[in-house]
């Protein structure tokens, strides 16, 4: 998002997720655990709230997502962590006027231009660990914890 000149407001739920967005280059990092997202998005937007929503989870944070949209705002949906089912009142997304957009992976030529970034050296891979296969276990609870910024790796 920064890359493309965006305002990045970015959710985590601990205090390292926390830091570790906000030395990412998050502009406002926010407590989804401790702190009202939606009032904090509105806040940080001066009432506007998000043009677009990235959204991940799924059913946990589906509505406060949707509510931190501001007019004509989008809601990117990728993922469903917490559950596929999501319920939307119509008469808010057509009188708002928000869109919602489903995204898996991309084409190829997304896939190409995301490369040149990456080889750019202006994207890199986030990851919290590299831990041997035996420790896989380990892994596991470390997911389930929620103890993991980015991707956890098993290495042979």
């Amino acid at each position: 998002a920064r890359l493309h000149g965006a305002r990045v407001l970015a959710t985590a739920g601990s205090e390292r997720k926390l830091e570790r967005v906000k030395a990412l280059g998050a502009d406002v990092v926010i407590d989804h655990h401790r702190q009202d997202v939606v009032a904090e998005v509105r806040g940080a937007t001066g009432r506007r709230g998000a043009d677009v929503v990235v959204e991940h989870v799924g059913q946990a944070t589906w509505d406060r997502s949707l509510r931190a949209l501001a007019p004509a705002g989008r809601l990117v949906t990728c993922g469903n962590t917490t559950g596929w089912e999501a319920a939307v009142d119509l008469r808010f997304l057509f009188s708002r006027q928000l869109s919602l957009l489903g995204s898996y992976m991309g084409t190829k030529g997304e896939l190409l231009q995301a490369a040149e970034f990456f080889f750019a050296g202006r994207l890199a891979p986030l990851v919290d660990s590299v831990l041997p296969l035996a420790d896989a276990a380990e892994a596991q609870r470390r997911l389930e914890r929620g103890d993991v910024v980015g991707k956890l790796l098993l290495a042979p």
